[in-house]
């Protein structure tokens, strides 16, 4: 079976798996904007997908077209039997990898011995990688982490990650215990390619963190000798992030078809699957830097369907407010 790892032309550029943001209908928004060289779906839990009560809950958020391709499945967890069946079920997905979340912070997560709980377990982490790759039908595992629990752990982690012959390591600069709070540690991501190179030359090491422009990223790729940049919060600051480094300056009116496109897309593809509110993050990012954002922002703030958005739409095109 092919590896998309391998067949990517280097630097990687990866959107990040984002909870309740990078579903189908966003990754399709950034498709037609600026695809990233590789997409991720959200982090889906073994234990729904395995379940008859929360199967339907955790399928949405593996639900995808091919506009999204190449994409790979991102799955958590803590029981290594579930991993294996959760695999066998998402290779069968039309699915270009598999991927382990060992590096969200979520405390109920956390406490649950899930995510970046698996840093503080090595043992429990490496049989989860086995079985995952044991059920995958060949599909290439990749693990996304961060550098350590409550301290830096860089060398003692990433050693250990590199020695389960993974296809591709992410590594976000922070410790859990950091979060997003401080600067994302670089130098640690830096240490992990060296790392790389001296246990395991054939995985690709993807530095995160902090990342808000696609020069920024080929910067750091040359700094750092990382493979690929994902990038998560800096498609919020910049939707056309993985346009290699083009200038967008989009009108207001193009502001509002991307607004509507994507709360048309959502409604079709979710009805009352999934709360409207959601959409209202999308809106911050659609109607911001320019002259008189905020009040249009906050107009779309009030609105609770599509309907509503829509009107709203049309009221904004026919008092013909300044493009900007």
């Amino acid at each position: 079976m092919k590896n998309i790892w391998t067949e990517l032309k280097k630097p990687i550029f990866i959107l990040a798996p984002l909870d309740d943001v990078t579903d189908t209908v966003f990754r399709q928004v950034i498709a037609d904007l600026a695809a990233p060289d590789l997409f991720f779906t959200e982090f889906t839990a073994v234990d729904g997908l395995l379940s008859e009560k929360g199967n339907e809950a955790a399928k949405r958020r593996l639900l995808h077209t091919p506009k999204e391709k190449p994409l790979i499945a991102q799955i958590w967890g803590n029981d290594p039997e579930k991993f294996y069946e959760a695999a066998q079920m998402v290779s069968e997905m039309g699915f270009d990898g598999i991927d382990i979340n060992m590096g969200c912070p979520e405390k109920s997560v956390v406490k649950r011995g899930c995510c970046s709980a698996l840093i503080k377990n090595h043992e429990l982490a490496g049989q989860i990688i086995q079985r995952t790759k044991d059920g995958a039908n060949g599909l290439p595992i990749s693990v996304k982490t961060r550098i350590g629990f409550r301290e830096i752990e860089t060398e003692d982690w990433i050693s250990f990650l590199l020695k389960q012959d993974l296809a591709a390591l992410t590594v976000h600069g922070r410790t859990v215990k950091e979060m997003s709070k401080v600067p994302a540690h670089w130098d640690e991501i830096g240490k992990a390619v060296k790392l790389k190179d001296q246990i395991a030359p054939q995985t690709l090491i993807i530095g995160n963190g902090d990342v808000d422009s696609y020069e920024d990223g080929l910067q750091k790729v040359k700094e750092y000798g990382v493979d690929g940049i994902m990038i998560g919060r800096g498609v919020f600051k910049n939707l056309w992030i993985f346009d290699h480094g083009k200038e967008h300056n989009p009108t207001l009116n193009e502001r509002l078809e991307i607004l509507l496109k994507h709360t048309r897309l959502f409604s079709d593809t979710w009805g009352s699957k999934k709360s409207f509110p959601i959409l209202k993050k999308f809106y911050k990012c659609y109607l911001s830097d320019f002259a008189g954002a905020a009040e249009i922002r906050n107009k779309f703030m009030e609105t609770n369907n599509l309907e509503d958005v829509e009107t709203l739409v049309n009221q904004i095109i026919d008092n013909l407010l300044p493009e900007v």
